[in-house]
């Protein structure tokens, strides 16, 4: 499935339908001097790896409770999961930018519309009420939105010890289901979720069960194994 390329980005259109995304491409132009190229030189940090949109899951208009500054001196915070690695963030909206719940928007390099800066990398316990909540719907978004990312996974699975498999860190899939993917995969590659449903019908949704072990691994910073995610580490403002 081909990304699109929008910064502004609408939400989905409700939690029940994860079809529609936000439209129009990417604007180029001028770069942020600073913020950008000392992002660039980051050391330790694979490019590969830095995301370039994000799904926000909460808006702070005037900062995180915590902060006690007086209210004039807080400044607005976005809580946001990226939609390459899955990293939870928070950013700093541009000066009057109300971004809305559930959009997907643009953080990489060159003009950004909605978003002036990353202010850094978080863990599960530091989301919010509200964005705790919207998570486990936008991921379950954002996974459908890259299904021929994630179909690709099923295919391309294989062992990562003599006794366990990729497939195995699935919650809800056990050695019977896991050999039934690969026994069928044998006959031919999966080609979208609706078919790998339709071929091992005891797979009743294989989107839900990757978003089950997102949602895992983002919850446990000490998790042994990760498949789609990337450990906490402490990141400077980009």
């Amino acid at each position: 499935m081909k990304a699109d390329r929008s910064q502004t980005g609408t939400s989905y259109s409700g939690r029940s339908n994860y079809g529609k995304y936000s439209s129009g491409r990417r604007q180029t132009g001028k770069r942020y001097p600073d913020k950008e190229s000392r992002s660039s030189r980051r050391s330790g940090e694979n490019a590969g790896e830095r995301e370039e949109y994000v799904w926000v899951l909460d808006y702070l208009p005037y900062g995180k409770s915590v902060d006690n500054r007086p209210l004039l001196q807080k400044k607005p915070l976005v809580q946001a999961v990226g939609d390459k690695k899955f990293t939870l963030m928070e950013l700093v909206p541009k000066e009057g930018v109300v971004p809305d719940i559930q959009a997907r928007v643009y953080i990489g390099s060159g003009n950004r519309d909605i978003i002036d800066h990353v202010k850094q990398r978080i863990a599960y316990k530091d989301l919010t009420y509200g964005a705790n909540l919207e998570l486990p719907f936008i991921l379950e978004a954002c996974v459908r939105h890259q299904e021929e990312r994630f179909v690709k996974f099923f295919n391309e699975a294989h062992p990562i010890t003599t006794r366990l498999h990729m497939l195995d860190l699935l919650p809800g899939i056990g050695k019977k289901l896991m050999w039934a993917i690969i026994d069928e995969r044998k006959k031919g590659k999966f080609t979208s979720f609706e078919e790998i449903r339709k071929r091992i019908p005891a797979l009743y949704d294989p989107a839900k069960l990757i978003v089950n072990r997102i949602e895992e691994e983002l919850k446990d910073d000490f998790i042994k194994y990760r498949l789609f995610t990337t450990p906490l580490r402490s990141q400077r403002r980009r």
